[in-house]
């Protein structure tokens, strides 16, 4: 009862929070993009939610835990809580003041980008059932090295890129999907080499799978 209540307390905080950022900057709630986007994030997110709460709660409780213990990690997790901000406001001013405008296909094929990305972010909760919001070596972990870490070494982190670099296309603005994408790849890079340099230090077979899987989030680039 008290996972479920905090999953339902999450879910409805972050939509409430979300839509005071897109629809408070817009002076409107007649935002089709910012209605697009909620659907998109959140209707996927308690259906995915709903499953780990019956097949995986413990996976569920580790994905809700967001009190990051290393130091870096919550340096990095810093710019990641404005730069989000960031992003939605940015987004619902322009569409207010009409800063940039988009053709109309834009929003839905950015949205079915998202939706990908959301897929590969299920595909990866399936595979690995040690994967946390914060980095860290639980007790027991076993190296995950099939499937999608088969062929790079952090899908998940592919999957948020897809995602997060898409979410303002959805909304329609240019200057925040500019934002995003100069600024989110060099979060998701920063934490990714101090993530393993954890995993390598304390997770065993890390550093040959390293070895193996050269790849970080993209193959043949990084």
């Amino acid at each position: 009862m008290k996972l479920f209540l905090e999953a339902v307390f999450k879910v409805a905080f972050g939509f409430a929070m979300l839509a005071a950022l897109l629809f408070v900057p817009a002076g409107t709630l007649n935002y089709p993009g910012a209605w697009l986007m909620l659907g998109l994030l959140f209707v996927p997110m308690i259906i995915i939610g709903s499953v780990l709460f019956l097949k995986a709660p413990d996976l569920l409780a580790r994905r809700l835990n967001t009190k990051e213990q290393n130091v870096a990690q919550r340096k990095v997790l810093s710019f990641s809580l404005v730069l989000f901000p960031a992003m939605l406001i940015l987004s619902g001013l322009d569409f207010r003041f009409s800063m940039s405008r988009l053709p109309g296909w834009i929003s839905p094929v950015a949205g079915t980008v998202f939706l990908i990305g959301y897929l590969l972010y299920a595909e990866v909760l399936r595979e690995n059932a040690y994967l946390s919001r914060t980095v860290e070596v639980q007790q027991g972990q076993k190296l995950i090295d099939k499937g999608a870490y088969g062929v790079v070494r952090h899908p998940m982190y592919a999957a948020t890129i897809l995602m997060f670099v898409s979410m303002p296309l959805v909304l329609g603005s240019f200057w925040a999907f500019l934002l995003m994408l100069v600024c989110y790849p060099v979060i998701i890079a920063f934490r990714i080499r101090d993530e393993e340099k954890t995993l390598a230090e304390g997770l065993e077979g890390y550093l040959d799978y390293m070895k193996r899987v050269k790849y970080r989030i993209l193959p043949y680039i990084w």
